[in-house]
């Protein structure tokens, strides 16, 4: 009887306080709200969206998605935004590739690659993705050769428009291309040392246990050692991938017309900064929790299951 009138003592005064907490977070965040409201009203302004159904009257290079400049800010911003949307998946999917080989080579037993990986780690892990996506951009692909005399490397040619891939009928830009590149470089480092931290925290026995079984090295890492890494590689690497979607904005340093580069020129024009803002953050807000849920919710499957 007392040990169950101490846990609804304790149960009550728990409750009490979360009831407390959540009043004062409301109150806190409608008087933010209001006070916003009444800052905006004394310079004139209203925290309406209504611009958005106005005319862009600015033109577009990459447009997914048909557009005129006599479209609406809404639209333009659509294409923002589906823009970053393919920056993201391209350089998620390029990152997770290469960072995952540049994690297993710097275990390999050979020592020329695993200095290879060691100096491509260090190299982009410790350059700030800013620089890297200029050198990308200016020092690699402004100075590729004219449309007329690209460079061709099998199924891919390059030249200062970008990257053609003639078997699927596509070209991506020299913005995007500078972009996917940067990102990739940069978050690949980072996913490479999550990976090679995964893969240590496996105890060395259950790789013992499957070369006596017969295996080979590279049937131990993909079947044995990296399912069973994932548990400790997945919560690092949902974090590396929302780092990829919020860096992506950076494209507005090299010309890449993302959704935060058209919401700047929305701003510019239209002069609603707190909205044009709040839209954005709303945007990347709604990006990184879809990131997040499908991550967790992998990270759940992946986890062991206690009977």
């Amino acid at each position: 009887m007392i040990g169950s009138f101490r846990f609804k003592h304790l149960w009550n005064w728990r409750t009490a306080l979360q009831i407390v907490f959540a009043i004062l977070a409301i109150a806190i965040a409608t008087a933010a709200w209001l006070n916003l409201r009444r800052n905006l009203r004394n310079l004139g302004f209203e925290l309406s969206f209504d611009f958005l159904n106005s005319q862009a009257s600015f033109n577009l290079r990459e447009t997914p998605i048909a557009y005129q400049p006599s479209d609406s800010y809404s639209r333009a911003l659509v294409i923002g935004l589906l823009n970053s949307l393919k920056v993201s998946v391209v350089s998620v999917v390029a990152a997770t590739v290469l960072g995952i080989t540049a994690g297993v080579s710097r275990l390999s037993k050979n020592w020329l690659l695993r200095q290879i990986a060691l100096v491509y780690v260090e190299l982009f892990r410790n350059v700030p993705l800013l620089l890297q996506l200029f050198f990308w951009y200016s020092a690699v692909f402004l100075s590729l050769p004219k449309t007329g005399e690209p460079i061709n490397l099998g199924a891919i040619s390059l030249s200062i428009e970008g990257v053609k891939l003639p078997w699927f009928q596509t070209t991506f830009s020299s913005e995007f291309s500078a972009l996917v590149f940067g990102l990739t470089t940069f978050s690949s480092a980072f996913i490479a040392e999550i990976v090679r931290g995964g893969i240590q925290a496996i105890p060395k026995g259950q790789t013992e246990a499957a070369k006596a079984l017969g295996l080979k090295s590279g049937l131990v890492m993909r079947l044995i050692v990296l399912p069973q890494a994932l548990r400790v590689i997945i919560p690092p690497l949902t974090s590396q991938y929302l780092n990829i979607a919020k860096n992506s904005s950076l494209a507005i340093a090299i010309g890449f017309e993302d959704v935060y580069a058209i919401a700047s020129t929305t701003l510019n024009q239209t002069g609603r900064p707190v909205n044009v803002v709040l839209l954005l953050m709303g945007i990347y807000l709604g990006i990184s929790l879809f990131i997040s849920s499908g991550m967790n919710l992998l990270n759940r499957r992946v986890q062991f299951v206690e009977r």
